[in-house]
């Protein structure tokens, strides 16, 4: 059983009322999940003060505080811990409580705006293959070994971290690959965590609804590298401009992967098609399932970081030529016609453009290629012309429909994106309101041979509209417009 002073060291301690040896039996930081005996922990919020529930919390059973600021009158028989920052105090008692799990696995955080999800899935995968047990946290799934735990957050708060961390220890596991968004970085989900290496993919235009400026996102993923401590290693993309920019300031050893620069690791792609491509990478070849140069540098990071981690080169491309791509990331369907459609988590300008730039490079420009794209509602309206513009330059045909419209109205999402298109272009461009008609009315277009991309939601399995997420699955639609039964379904994902 832990104590209050088991769990408070590192947290920035200023000062202590009450007794520090009572026991603790829970950390929450919820006030609506307190039981007896429970430490609260209140947080400043975005759209609430933990600090104005501290006496709800009391009443509820919770035996000590952790804050900024003490309450102006202080109940007997409670423990006040006041700390200079409770969101990052969060994460140190969170580690601490669960036995610092971070500290017992080799951890490896993945950051960037995209590839985020493909690196740390097909690691994890990857070190499962090499005979080691592995834990994974990502947007899709989060995995101890091979048992699928189901995701909320591309990266969870503090408590559930430590806690899946926690199980991963119990069951094994000796190594732990993680996404690192730039929301779990500001909001200091990640305080108290020891990483062996972080990863850099990328840069682009992303999340400005909350993080307002470039620069204050660019920041945010530059932290990330900052905290690194000098026993761990920094891998970044030495193709984006941000690549060493990430790493300007940590004391972490910097290695570099690039498809294009002078890197310490370095890859080129030799052919491009839609059910793979032939990789050079360190001289020398292989072949994978992946598609595109943007998977071409994912692989890469993979390759790089299972390097750094001490594995042999051989066995690790051994493994990567046989390794399956990641659900909803360029997940190709052929119809019984000929017909191949794409689907494809891109919901950025840049991973749209690099899907599209993907599929240009491989076809034979003699067929169609049919976009469906939309945009997110609640989320940076800015990108919403850009991503229209991008779809409407590099499609014969473009349909614009709903993604995640949320609190907004998907009429006026589609507005806004139909600024971004040059009035040439808007000839070959529909808006379809209704993602499945959207889905729908591009299958029954296209003819033998002709590509349609669905882009934007790509593993999710469920709609937001007005608070209530429908059950909504692209690629299920798709197989239902294309007539593909079951057994055929089998058939196609084994392949």
């Amino acid at each position: 059983m832990k104590t209050l002073r088991d769990i408070i060291y590192r947290t920035g301690l200023l000062e202590i009322a009450g007794p520090a040896d009572i026991a603790v039996l829970s950390v929450q930081f919820d006030s609506r999940k307190i039981e007896k005996g429970t430490l609260f922990i209140a947080v400043k919020g975005l759209k609430s003060d933990g600090h104005d529930f501290i006496g709800q919390a009391i009443e509820k059973g919770a035996t000590s505080i952790l804050c900024e600021t003490l309450p102006t009158n202080l109940v007997d028989g409670i423990s006040y811990i006041r700390v200079t920052d409770s969101a990052a105090a969060l994460g140190f008692v969170a580690s601490n409580f669960h036995d610092t799990p971070s500290e017992k696995l080799k951890t490896v955080g993945i950051t960037g705006t995209n590839g985020k999800t493909t690196t740390a899935s097909l690691l994890h995968d990857t070190f499962l293959d090499l005979g080691y047990k592995s834990g994974l946290l990502s947007t899709v799934v989060n995995k101890i070994n091979e048992r699928n735990i189901p995701s909320t957050h591309t990266t969870p708060d503090a408590l559930a971290l430590n806690e899946l961390m926690g199980e991963m220890v119990n069951d094994g596991c000796g190594y732990c690959f993680m996404e690192v968004s730039s929301h779990a970085i500001a909001q200091k989900r990640i305080s108290g965590l020891q990483f062996t290496g972080g990863v850099f993919t990328n840069l682009t235009h992303d999340h400005l609804d909350f993080h307002e400026t470039f620069d204050a996102y660019l920041k945010a993923k530059k932290t990330f590298f900052n905290q690194l401590p000098s026993s761990a290693f920094a891998l970044v993309n030495l193709d984006d401009k941000n690549g060493m920019v990430m790493v300007q300031n940590t004391r972490a050893k910097i290695h570099t992967y690039g498809l294009k620069s002078m890197a310490t690791f370095r890859a080129k792609v030799m052919e491009n098609r839609f059910d793979g491509m032939q990789l050079k990478i360190d001289g020398r070849e292989i072949w994978t399932r992946l598609v595109g140069n943007f998977n071409a540098s994912n692989i890469l990071a993979i390759y790089s970081t299972a390097v750094l981690l001490g594995e042999d080169p051989s066995d690790v491309l051994t493994i990567l030529s046989e390794i399956r791509p990641v659900e909803g990331r360029f997940d190709h369907i052929i119809s019984n016609e000929g017909v191949i459609a794409i689907v494809d988590y891109a919901h950025t300008p840049d991973a749209v453009k690099n899907v599209l730039s993907t599929i240009n490079e491989i076809r034979t420009h003699n067929e169609q290629l049919i976009t469906v794209i939309g945009a997110g509602g609640d989320r940076d309206r800015s990108k919403r012309p850009v991503m229209a513009g991008i779809a409407a330059q590099m499609s014969n045909k473009v349909i614009l429909t709903s993604d995640n419209p949320r609190s907004e109205e998907p009429e006026m999402i589609l507005e806004e994106m139909k600024k971004g298109i040059d009035p040439s272009e808007l000839r070959k461009v529909i808006t379809i309101v209704n993602r499945k008609e959207a889905i729908a009315a591009a299958c029954s277009m296209a003819r033998s041979g002709d590509i349609i991309l669905v882009a934007g939601k790509g593993h999710e399995k469920y709609q937001e509209i007005k608070g209530i997420k429908y059950p909504f699955d692209d690629k299920a639609l798709i197989r239902e417009a294309f007539g593909i039964q079951d057994s055929q379904k089998e058939i196609q994902d084994n392949n």
